[in-house]
């Protein structure tokens, strides 16, 4: 496997970074986890600037979905057929879905990415919309219960893609990348990556999705428990390979694009935490730039959570996807930046404890 590189943080600015915030005026660990936030925020920003940030600055946060088909729904364990991932980037674009109205409501910009959806968004539509990028690796992926989901080179063109997807992003100044998905079948894909990774049984790796029924939940188990004996191994683009979705990999290739590029990358839900985690296990040093927005209701993304030592923001029980988790946790990114920077400290207010 080709070794990807990824900057560690530089840790000698963290114990500096924490006592500009034990210096405000409040109790030491009084403000909880947003103070463990605002310590990374900080640190990231330091490293990217080289030298110890007196201000937290957030620009230009931006939710990308991407959007992917899988062959595996063909099984019909899924609430919805594969038309609907389509439908929903239609709905994307026509700003009527869940991520765009919160996307408005926290002024985050947003963009669309056709990974590989079946049928492709007309070139008459796609063109009307600065906001969408198609960079298709095929119609859809193979039924992984029977085959590879996709080729070497699908997996390796996807990483690229996803490299690509977010380079104009970053050099409009984007900060904060948020990342969701769309692609029925998508919970299936994951909880198989995440059994192969951990090696976990796949019973506490399988959930419900978005809502299907007890007898559907038996069969996503039983044909991705078929599908993990078909291969024997820990690398993680072979784990890609073999079932892995055109949207999570993309997804990879996005998040460690960034954690190459020195910004925050605000993960969503169990697929992308899934595709976070896949990340991690080619690029170690990718876990510095991750900040988990919500714990989902997916029992997978609890054991994903324990497994990559993250700590979400939010519980709410969500179990949606398309980055609405991660929207919903950046007013609290912009609340650690304002405490970080605006609160008085015990010397600047005359404070004596």
């Amino acid at each position: 496997m080709q070794q990807i590189s990824v900057t560690a943080l530089n840790t000698e600015y963290k114990a500096a970074i924490q006592n500009k915030i034990d210096q405000k005026t409040k109790p030491v660990g009084s403000l909880g986890q947003l103070e463990d936030l605002a310590n990374q925020l900080a640190l990231i920003q330091s490293q990217q600037q080289g030298y110890l940030v007196e201000k937290i600055i957030i620009t230009k946060p931006t939710v990308v979905v991407f959007a992917g088909d899988h062959g595996i729904s063909e099984q019909g364990i899924s609430i919805a057929p594969s038309a609907v991932t389509r439908q929903m980037v239609l709905n994307f674009l026509a700003g009527g879905a869940a991520i765009n109205c919160l996307c408005r409501s926290n002024n985050i910009e947003f963009t669309v990415v056709d990974a590989g959806i079946i049928e492709a968004i007309d070139q008459t539509i796609s063109e009307l919309h600065h906001n969408f990028i198609q960079q298709r690796l095929g119609t859809g992926t193979s039924n992984f219960a029977e085959q590879a989901a996709m080729s070497d080179s699908q997996v390796e063109q996807g990483l690229i893609y996803g490299k690509q997807a977010i380079a104009p992003l970053l050099k409009k100044g984007c900060n904060v990348l948020i990342l969701g998905e769309m692609g029925i079948g998508n919970t299936s894909s994951a909880a198989a990556i995440l059994a192969a990774i951990t090696a976990e049984p796949v019973e506490h790796c399988v959930g419900i999705g978005t809502g299907i029924n007890p007898e559907q939940l038996i069969l996503k188990k039983q044909l991705i428990t078929q599908a993990l004996n078909r291969f024997n191994s820990s690398d993680p683009k072979v784990i890609l390979r073999e079932v892995g979705g055109f949207e999570i990999t993309q997804m990879t290739g996005a998040i460690i694009a960034a954690a190459q590029a020195g910004i925050c990358i605000l993960i969503d839900g169990f697929i992308v935490s899934v595709a976070a985690l896949v990340a991690v296990k080619i690029a170690p040093n990718v876990r510095d730039y991750l900040i988990f927005s919500h714990q989902s209701e997916e029992s997978g993304h609890q054991l994903l959570l324990k497994t990559l030592t993250a700590k979400p923001l939010l519980n709410l029980g969500l179990r949606l996807g398309e980055g609405t988790g991660a929207a919903l946790a950046l007013p609290l990114l912009h609340a650690a930046a304002h405490f970080y920077n605006d609160m008085a400290s015990f010397e600047s207010a005359a404070v004596t404890v």
